[in-house]
């Protein structure tokens, strides 16, 4: 049976309802967020961990120019590897029949002596390649959707020169290509870039490695330490022409998963603190003009003989009620919203099967920190209560002060109606609550600004980076290094008006106890196409001698300009050098180091050796040109500015656009639910004044006027610190989800502030339209007896 205590809760949530609501879908925003970021990061990482441990993904990996297979009883002694397994790995460059451009792939082999112990094959549909079929291929799930390629279908491809047709057999998915991207890049292209399996000796014999492997994985031991057997594999293999030896952490498709879910661990925590922020606000603000309006009611109840602790209890409970309605709606709503974005993940990332797995904790923690937020923002309210004695708080408050405001002691009133006069006087009067009202919906006006700022950043990459910074329209890349002859047979390729060399160096770049494996690139100086910019969208020049860096880059490895960089080059003669950062870059996707092109080869001790080029192709012979570079033997692969850029579209751009969408819809909810909580307050708390009005004679048009300027005046006040409110918030948001692999620009446009006020100016305007239907309600003998 419910207390006298509960039936008067029950009694004041039914006639403050709209404000309970409003309060709680603010505070349910905060919750959907919260509990659908940290399900997504539960399900990503319960399906990777799965995954890694049922298919033997490799903890070490290492390329190697050719080493002996009797090399690999050695590998297999190293302390602290449990299993070592050793392949032949390479590039092919594709003819898929409908698609103009050539497509390459990554060929790895599969043992055909031996069972496969690491980076077990997850096979789709179809078989494995049978012994001494050279010709049979599994290809990865990725790429034969794009295509629809199903087992039976057959591919030409052109393996270190070698024209050949391959048969699918099988489709698989592998642990290792959980992100199924080319090395190097950041972005998928399945429709270009594919992931082939095939038997070993045939692979090694078409890639000229008999007896020989180029590729080293490394299962370690528990507890052993991966340091120790990345030190050991590179001194074994260091005379073999041996890479620099990494684990999972840098591996790309790792990385990549990695990265994802670092950004949803930034956003479970950013995107609710600040709507949880405003819930705990609104909800003073509703508390508190309850108990102002209930000082009676609280003396009669202290008078009755409850408490202070059951009085403070029972307004406590007002929270408890909101929070709890928050749960509810924020955890059902974040789990239909988690569904949706894990179908989007199928996209990105290729497991067995992904699902969305609620984090049930996750409703016991929403309900623990969206009760803090609550109950601290109704304390202070809570403690005027319990406070607030029997005998005073029978007597009503004391009036306020009448006096003339500021704007007509400094002459201003005989340019002012008469409502606004009598609506700037009560702002005056109650400063703090105008402030802290003001404050409110300084938040509602910054919030929509985030969802402006990243759809701002998104179509500034795709104008910047493939336009401005990247000015050619193909890249091509050769299957090894070539001498200053290859370049001439590029730019003898129809249709190139412009070719710019690239010289592409692997290397581990060194600064204290900080280290990066990624490639040193060499580019003209005066470059045309690929252009290096720096935060103020200028060109930067290539210094003759030392390294321009990633800004990103320089961040990782703790360096700034002027600081000397150990280059650990690993090809060649594998030369250990140092280079000083001449300056830095800004760039939006990877890390990156440049050289001047001849500065580089000097160091490398060799002529005009190029790596590929940036070219400038005429349209008008743009089939001629493709269809050259399919037949072209020494080229490994062609990217299309175009097709990378509608892959950033299709992929990253979605993904964004999707959470933008999300945010802005729940900016929306917020805008509208801060004003429409403010606007229900002035008139709670000013009904018998708008009343009184009603009764001497003020029309109700008049008496609308007069709480219409008030909310004028306060959302003009609260727009430009909302505005800068919303800009430092768009700066953090983008910060937590800026990553080593993709990194957002923070762009601020007058797109985007005029958005945020005009979602708040019509937040406002409905909001006054509902609340001011009230207004015709009032019972003006009622309001004129009662407080209350």
């Amino acid at each position: 049976m419910l207390s006298p205590l509960d039936l008067k809760l029950l009694r004041d949530i039914g006639k403050m309802k709209g404000q309970m609501v409003s309060v709680s879908i603010v505070m349910a925003c905060g919750l959907a967020m919260m509990i659908m970021a940290r399900s997504l990061i539960l399900s990503l990482e319960s399906t990777r961990d799965a995954y890694y441990a049922d298919h033997r993904f490799a903890d070490v990996f290492c390329d190697v120019k050719r080493a002996p297979n009797a090399l690999r009883s050695r590998l297999a002694r190293i302390d602290g590897a449990a299993t070592v397994e050793t392949r032949v790995t390479g590039s092919a460059k594709l003819d898929i029949p409908g698609l103009a451009e050539p497509a390459d792939a990554t060929v790895i082999s599969l043992p055909d002596d031996r069972p496969q112990q690491l980076n077990l094959l997850y096979l789709r549909s179809g078989r494995l390649p049978e012994f001494g079929h050279a010709d049979e291929i599994v290809v990865g799930e990725a790429f034969a959707n794009a295509h629809g390629f199903e087992p039976g279908n057959e591919i030409t491809a052109t393996i270190y020169g070698a024209r050949e047709t391959l048969k699918i057999v099988g489709i698989a998915l592998s642990p290792e290509y959980v992100f199924e991207a080319r090395p190097g890049e950041t972005l998928p292209d399945n429709k270009r870039f594919g992931v082939f399996w095939m038997n070993e000796r045939d692979l090694a014999k078409a890639f000229k490695l008999d007896g020989a492997f180029n590729n080293v994985l490394i299962k370690v031991a528990p507890g052993a330490s991966p340091l120790g057997v990345m030190a050991e594999l590179d001194r074994i293999l260091a005379p073999y022409g041996g890479l620099v030896a990494f684990d999972r952490h840098d591996h790309p498709s790792a990385q990549r998963l990695n990265d994802e879910l670092r950004v949803l661990h930034g956003l479970s925590f950013a995107f609710p603190a600040v709507f949880l922020s405003i819930a705990a606000f609104m909800s003073s603000a509703v508390l508190t003009r309850l108990i102002r309006l209930q000082r009676e009611q609280i003396a009669q109840l202290k008078a009755f003989g409850y408490s202070s602790t059951q009085v403070g209890f029972h307004y406590l409970k007002f929270a408890i009620v909101i929070v709890a309605g928050a749960t509810v709606v924020g955890g059902g709503a974040g789990m239909c919203l988690g569904t949706g974005v894990v179908q989007v993940y199928h996209r990105f990332f290729r497991f067995p099967e992904l699902h969305f797995h609620p984090n049930w904790k996750m409703f016991g923690v929403a309900f623990a920190v969206s009760a803090g937020a609550a109950f601290l923002g109704v304390i202070g309210a809570v403690r005027q209560a319990v406070k607030l004695p029997p005998a005073e708080a029978m007597r009503p408050e004391p009036p306020a002060e009448y006096k003339m405001s500021i704007v007509e002691r400094i002459g201003l009133s005989k340019f002012l109606s008469t409502t606004f006069r009598m609506a700037w006087r009560n702002l005056e009067r109650k400063p703090w609550q105008a402030f802290f009202t003001a404050f409110g919906l300084a938040l509602a006006t910054g919030i929509p600004i985030v969802p402006g700022a990243m759809g701002d950043s998104i179509h500034y990459l795709l104008s910047i980076q493939w336009d401005v910074a990247q000015r050619q329209n193909v890249t091509v890349s050769l299957i090894e290094p070539g001498s200053a002859s290859a370049l001439t047979d590029i730019r003898s390729l129809p249709g190139v008006m412009i070719a710019e060399p690239f010289r592409t160096v692997p290397a581990r770049l060194r600064f204290g106890h900080r280290s990066r494996r990624l490639a040193v690139t060499g580019l003209p100086r005066d470059a045309y196409l690929n252009r290096l910019l720096d935060d103020k969208e200028r060109a930067v020049e290539l210094p003759p001698n030392g390294l321009l860096v990633s800004a990103k880059l320089a961040e990782i490895l703790g360096a700034k300009v002027g600081d000397p960089i150990i280059l650990e080059v690993q090809e060649g003669k594998r030369p250990t050098l140092e280079a000083t950062i001449q300056g830095t870059i800004t760039d939006y996707a990877g890390v990156f180091a440049y050289m001047e092109i001849n500065s580089l080869r000097r160091l490398m001790r060799e002529g005009g050796t190029v790596s590929g080029a940036y070219l400038s192709v005429d349209t008008n012979h743009w089939d001629d040109f493709l269809a050259r570079v399919k037949e072209a033997p020494r080229v490994a692969g062609v990217f299309i500015k175009e097709a990378v850029r509608g892959s950033f579209k299709k992929s990253t751009g979605e993904m964004i656009g999707m959470i933008t969408t999300i945010y802005f819809t729940f900016a929306i909810i917020v805008s509208f639910g801060v004003v429409y909580n403010s606007a229900r307050i002035a008139l709670s708390e000013r009904s018998r004044d708008l009343a009184t009005l009603r009764v001497i004679g003020f029309t109700q048009r008049e008496v609308a006027a007069v709480m219409l300027s008030e909310l004028i005046i306060l959302t003009v006040a609260a727009i430009p610190p909302g505005l800068w409110i919303g800009s430092q918030l768009a700066a953090a948001i983008v910060h937590t989800a800026s990553t080593e692999t993709v990194r957002m620009p923070l762009i601020l446009t007058p797109h985007s502030f005029a958005m945020a006020v005009v979602v708040v100016l019509c937040s406002s305007a409905l909001s006054f339209a509902v609340v001011s239907r009230r207004l015709s309600q009032l019972d003006l003998l009622g309001v004129l007896k009662a407080r209350d």
